[in-house]
């Protein structure tokens, strides 16, 4: 029988119900040291304070602007560390949401600043998922996901000398969710700074669209107001490009050894 474990990291001895507990303690634990730091915000008058909570559509995004807008001059380290911290909390336990912050982040801050914050929140929070399932979520994603996670086996198998190109390929094109590629990349033995560095690289050509939409928020209807043909031409590729190194190898190897 095949060894199926030459490409992954060795399963840890612990309990199903046990990493469900280490987990639930850690987000929980998470979640309060957010409440804590939002409960350290600047003092809000009711009419503001109601607008403070994760946008869910445009609207809530537009609301949430104006109030932080009122605040990023006076209180500018105060609405960057709020921000930042809630954008690697949702990366960190998978929760929808960052998008709107992406959009958030190019109404507040400068270019710049906004991709910067944007691509380090979105490849730390990714890489603590990959460490938080690392540790406690090989037998929770096994039993979960397990035609996803034999399906992904086999592509990170075929790419394994070109994993740094392949993660910012599948950050690029949604051929796969991002939560399903931080809590299985551990389990398929992915190097955590082929991770990081792809996830940082990957996630930037996105979130310009997501950054430049939100320096016109306030014109914008829906998300995909923002997403053109020719936006998704550049993406595309920006993917191909990607990916391209890995393909001339395999291809001048078979040639070679013909």
């Amino acid at each position: 029988m095949a060894d199926n474990s030459v490409d992954e990291q060795k399963e840890p001895d612990i309990s199903f119900r046990r990493a469900g507990l280490y987990l639930v303690i850690i987000f929980l634990s998470s979640l309060l040291f957010l409440v804590l730091i939002f409960f350290n915000f600047p003092h809000m008058n009711e009419k503001d304070a109601s607008h403070l909570y994760l946008p869910s559509n445009i609207e809530d995004a537009k609301q949430l602007g104006l109030v932080l807008s009122k605040y990023t001059n006076s209180h500018y380290w105060t609405v960057f560390g709020g921000l930042v911290v809630t954008y690697i909390f949702l990366q960190t336990f998978a929760i929808p949401g960052s998008i709107f912050l992406s959009i958030l982040s190019g109404y507040l801050f400068s270019f710049p600043v906004a991709i910067l914050l944007v691509c380090t929140c979105s490849a730390v929070g990714a890489t603590l998922c990959y460490l938080l399932s690392g540790m406690f979520g090989h037998r929770l994603v096994q039993r979960l996901f397990p035609e996803r996670l034999a399906s992904l086996r086999l592509k990170i198998r075929s790419h394994r000398s070109n994993m740094l190109n392949y993660i910012i390929f599948l950050r690029i094109t949604p051929i796969l969710p991002n939560w399903l590629i931080n809590i299985s990349s551990p389990i398929l033995g992915v190097n955590i700074v082929h991770f990081f560095v792809g996830t940082f690289l990957g996630v930037a050509p996105p979130s310009f669209l997501f950054i430049r939409a939100g320096t016109t928020l306030f014109q914008l209807t829906t998300i995909a107001d923002q997403i053109s043909l020719s936006s998704i031409i550049v993406l595309g590729l920006l993917a191909l490009l990607s990916i391209l190194p890995a393909v001339l190898k395999q291809y001048l190897t078979r040639k070679l050894s013909l």
